[in-house]
């Protein structure tokens, strides 16, 4: 059984965590957070352990630092005491390239994931950078910790910036997608929970048509597209208030945040 401990358990960790429990995975899992309550409510709501910091290093086999990027410097600072090795440690935090790890935790086995909240529902994907010091046996393992949540991309770590611009924040833009579609159609005439209903599972429809389906994201639209019809027309309009350009616009944006967070925090 792996022993896997969470240092942090803000949203997003909760959100592995509950997806590995939903999968049903044999694992142990240990909670470490500095307002001890959010561990222990965590611990009780999934079957895992609160403990202090000392017992979180010793106990567990695969460290997952899930604190915000301002906190990991002095994390680090912290778990440099520690005896660490053969142990994994796997950070999910944004902005904060492995040089900074490496350099920390010299020797030490590190891998920087890149999930979204989806692993709530087993539907995230998770870009993963594989540091110098990690063996065969320990990328399995934290693939599977993640495939277990979702679908997993092995990456280069120069290349995790954009990925956290496209899958990272993501699904943010599609539930702004949807509360924008909800809104225009409340203005059009429907109740808010008509707009809100059919907002949402037409979102749910098309990503399971995604999903399923082998056509590509373009050949989807253009099949949903009649020449001179209603489809084409919001089309055409959403091109011409210049849609595409703002999609880049705010995902370089993301990006360039991720950029001066990293170069803030190596320093």
């Amino acid at each position: 059984m792996n022993k896997i401990g969470f240092i942090g358990t803000g949203n997003l960790a909760a959100s592995i965590i509950k997806g590995l429990r939903q999968n049903k995975k044999d694992y142990k899992l240990y909670l470490y957070d500095v307002f001890e309550e959010k561990a222990e409510s965590l611990g009780k709501a999934y079957d895992a352990q609160s403990c202090s910091f000392s017992e979180i290093v010793s106990e567990s086999q695969i460290l997952v630092l899930a604190v915000k990027p301002k906190d990991i410097n002095g994390l680090l600072q912290d778990l440099s005491v520690y005896p660490l090795g053969g142990k994994l440690i796997i950070t999910v935090a944004a902005g904060i390239g492995l040089a900074v790890y490496e350099q920390a935790l010299p020797g030490i086995a590190i891998i920087r994931v890149m999930p979204n909240t989806s692993s709530a529902v087993l539907q995230a994907v998770s870009g993963m950078a594989r540091g110098q010091q990690v063996n065969e046996e320990q990328a399995i393992n934290a693939e599977k910790i993640f495939s277990a949540v979702g679908k997993v991309l092995w990456i280069d770590d120069s290349k995790i910036n954009a990925l956290t611009a496209v899958s990272g924040s993501g699904p943010a833009y599609f539930y702004l997608f949807t509360e924008l579609m909800a809104k225009a159609g409340e203005q059009l005439g429907l109740t808010i929970e008509e707009a809100g209903f059919l907002a949402r599972e037409t979102l749910v429809g098309a990503g399971k048509m995604l999903a399923e389906d082998s056509r590509s994201p373009k050949e989807l639209r253009e099949a949903v597209t009649s020449p001179n019809g209603t489809t084409e027309a919001a089309l055409k309009s959403f091109k011409e208030q210049g849609l595409d350009k703002a999609f880049y616009i705010a995902m370089l944006a993301c990006l360039q945040k991720a950029e001066q967070m990293e170069g803030e925090y190596s320093q």
